[in-house]
């Protein structure tokens, strides 16, 4: 599997916007407007997070423990602290850079089938793997590098499970993707020994940067930050406050979305929100560009297909008429880790009975015995009505359906802050080669801590 550069560059700014653009209907008057005045609103004029603080995470803090607190805090990414002693008082030495779920499918990804030679060679060369083989590799280079020691470590593996008694024809290809579909509860042991207990978040930000790590100063304009969450397709933005390192606001997609639903009343606002999708050039995608997954896919496939697409979401359809039943969000990796009943059988467990493990236990469960259905809209959907309707939910998108719920479009955040804004020409020239220049001083500075 490729994996990311070491370090994370702002993403490539594609012909999405553009098109965005071209499509949009809103007089160019009101759009320069607009554009001009969130140019004056600075950012610290957003609201601070609901909690009053950003949650943070220490490097050291295992990735397990990581995914549950993103999950009790009900939040998909968070900044990651520099565990070194003495670390710079600035915001560069201060963090990390930001864990996100996405990531961690990465890691997840990657490791599942060692943890399942290891479980192949019985519980007494298992404890080999994690101890004794690790040491061929270094048991301190491991607690410094995780997923890069791990990944070394196949050869190790392969050598503990023969010793174990496994005969070389059988070898990682067979009996470990056997052990794999039975590990149950023993994979969620596996995740408290070694190599994976000494996966940390450190690691996981070091090895699988998902994106940039690029605060925003409170004097800083909330274009600035728009442009950055739509335009240049980053998730979040941190806001540090002047002259000290700690991050004072963490402003989302989500976050802004409901930040325009609370403009209701003006002018502006109102005109833009009672427009029907159509006139804002809405959905963006066309029919045959929505990706999408089938309930009898595998679960596994579907976060595959978000992690090579890097997108959050996918619909669940049936039939060759692509029929809405639901649909898989890359928040739901969590329950793979924190629920090892469903992790059991992971390699022959479709969409529709993942889907239908969770509706069986959560609160949101629907009718069916789904978790909640996902968000729908008709193409002829009002964008205020959008607007309210993600506003309402924690979700990323609307899945615009017909009258026979087929799906023929999707509508993202990304998608309704691009409706509000236009970049000026030049208006982040100057502000994003700032930060790459800071992104690469810092990234030359860790690879020479690492040598």
């Amino acid at each position: 599997m490729d994996r990311p550069e070491e370090i994370s560059k702002f993403p490539s700014c594609d012909a999405y916007f553009d098109t965005i653009q071209s499509k949009k209907k809103l007089p160019l008057a009101l759009q320069e407007s607009l554009t001009a005045a969130f140019a004056q609103i600075p950012v610290a004029s957003f609201p601070d997070v609901p909690s009053g603080r950003v949650t943070e995470i220490p490097g050291e803090t295992s990735v397990l423990d990581a995914v549950r607190i993103l999950s009790e805090h009900n939040i998909r990414a968070a900044p990651v602290l520099n565990p070194e002693p003495g670390a710079l008082a600035d915001w560069q030495g201060r963090y990390l850079g930001i864990i996100e779920y996405s990531a961690i499918i990465l890691w997840l990804l990657d490791n599942a089938d060692l943890a399942a030679v290891a479980l192949s060679a019985g519980s007494a060369t298992a404890a080999g793997v994690g101890m004794g083989a690790v040491g061929a590799v270094g048991v301190a280079a491991l607690g410094a590098t995780g997923p890069v020691a791990v990944a070394g470590l196949t050869a190790a593996a392969v050598e503990a499970a023969v010793a174990g008694g496994l005969t070389a024809e059988k070898g990682v290809a067979k009996d470990g993707v056997t052990a794999a579909d039975h590990l149950g509860e023993d994979f969620y042991k596996v995740l408290q020994q070694e190599p994976f207990k000494s996966t940390t978040a450190r690691s996981i930000v070091e090895s699988y940067p998902w994106s940039p790590f690029v605060p925003v100063m409170l004097d800083s304009s909330m274009l600035t930050v728009l442009l950055l969450l739509s335009k240049y397709r980053l998730r979040n933005v941190p806001v540090i406050e002047p002259d000290k390192p700690v991050i004072k606001n963490f402003i989302t997609q989500s976050s802004v979305v409901k930040g325009l639903q609370q403009c209701k009343g003006r002018d502006w606002f109102d005109y833009i929100s009672a427009l029907p999708l159509s006139d804002l050039g809405l959905p963006f995608m066309s029919f045959d560009e929505v990706i999408t997954v089938n309930s009898d896919d595998l679960i596994l496939e579907a976060f595959k297909c978000m992690k090579d697409n890097k997108i959050g979401g996918v619909p669940v359809v049936e039939g060759p008429n692509r029929k809405l039943v639901g649909s898989v969000s890359i928040r739901d990796i969590r329950f793979l880790l924190l629920r090892p009943d469903l992790f059991s059988n992971f390699r022959q467990l479709t969409i529709l009975e993942f889907m239908k493990a969770l509706g069986s236990t959560l609160p949101e469960s629907g009718e069916n015995g789904l978790v909640k259905p996902p968000l729908t809209c008709a193409p002829g959907a009002s964008m205020g009505s959008v607007i309210d309707s993600i506003g309402s939910r924690i979700t990323h998108r609307i899945y615009v359906v017909d009258g026979d719920f087929e799906v023929v479009g999707v509508v993202t955040l990304r998608d309704v802050i691009s409706c509000f804004i236009h970049e000026p020409p030049g208006f982040c020239d100057s502000y994003l080669a700032s930060a790459m220049e800071k992104l690469e001083d810092k990234g030359a500075a860790g690879s020479v801590e690492k040598s």
